[in-house]
């Protein structure tokens, strides 16, 4: 356990990094922050202490960014630089992996970690992002490869390999497949013709509403907008089966709910 997690922080971050580390746990609700050198993280003392938290019920994560040094708190304000995109993927997680690896709008994966059955987290190591192109670029990440949309923030923390994933009974073990090793840069990311869409997320809210709108409304603007993008862009066969399941679902729900009042 302590290997694996101590490999994947190592390829991560660069020698002198000030990495950020959250514990969460369930029951009793508990957080823990540590922002600690790469150097304090790798140590087997360290490690150790993680495993033992990990072990009596605690998640485990990074920031998927560093920090700058001498910061005691992982705001966005602290955020070092861009050294990671990323996607979490906790619907129609084989599927949408199937369409992502098939896809010639993005590079090849650094890291693709397996946190629970069929959900997933991407990892790409990249450099000469600024933090708008970021933004930009994991917006657009989860919209073509429906992503979790709030996992969107440059101090977005994901989880890091070799510990359990403690949301589960029993607890899944956290696993990593490793890709490339080279950094991507943003011209790599040929997302471009999805900027428009950028900001719409993927469950429930369109990207223009007003605050009158009714939720049933804001629902229906997001459906309509979905099969208007898909039918301006072909996307991958498995990610159009997952969405469509989606659009279904949500169609479904608008009607009861039509029904109902």
């Amino acid at each position: 356990m302590n290997e694996t997690a101590k490999d994947f922080l190592a390829r991560c971050f660069a020698p002198g990094s000030t990495i950020a580390l959250l514990l969460r746990t369930d029951s009793p609700a508990k957080t823990q922050q540590r922002v600690v050198t790469l150097e304090q993280a790798l140590a087997p003392r360290y490690l150790g202490w993680l495993a033992h938290e990990n072990h009596h019920g605690a998640n485990v994560y990074v920031a998927a960014n560093p920090l700058r040094p001498g910061s005691r708190k992982r705001t966005k304000e602290s955020i070092a630089s861009v050294r990671h995109v990323y996607l979490d993927i906790d619907e129609d997680g084989d599927a949408r992996l199937a369409a992502l690896r098939a896809s010639k709008t993005v590079p090849s994966a650094s890291a693709i970690l397996s946190t629970s059955p069929g959900k997933h987290q991407v990892f790409w190591r990249v450099e000469g992002f600024d933090f708008e192109q970021q933004e930009l670029t994991l917006k657009q990440l989860a919209i073509a490869f429906g992503g979790d949309p709030a996992c969107t923030d440059c101090n977005r923390v994901l989880r890091i390999p070799g510990f359990l994933n403690r949301k589960y009974s029993p607890a899944h073990s956290v696993t990593v497949e490793y890709g490339t090793e080279q950094p991507w840069e943003s011209a790599d990311f040929r997302l471009d013709e999805m900027a428009e869409m950028a900001v719409l997320p993927l469950r429930g809210v369109a990207r223009s509403i007003s605050h009158n709108d009714t939720r049933s409304e804001q629902d229906w603007a997001w459906v309509c907008a979905q099969l208007a993008h898909r039918r301006r862009f072909e996307l991958p066969a498995a990610l159009c089966s997952a969405r469509a399941r989606e659009i279904a679902t949500t169609a479904k729900r608008l009607v009861a709910r039509r029904k109902i009042a």
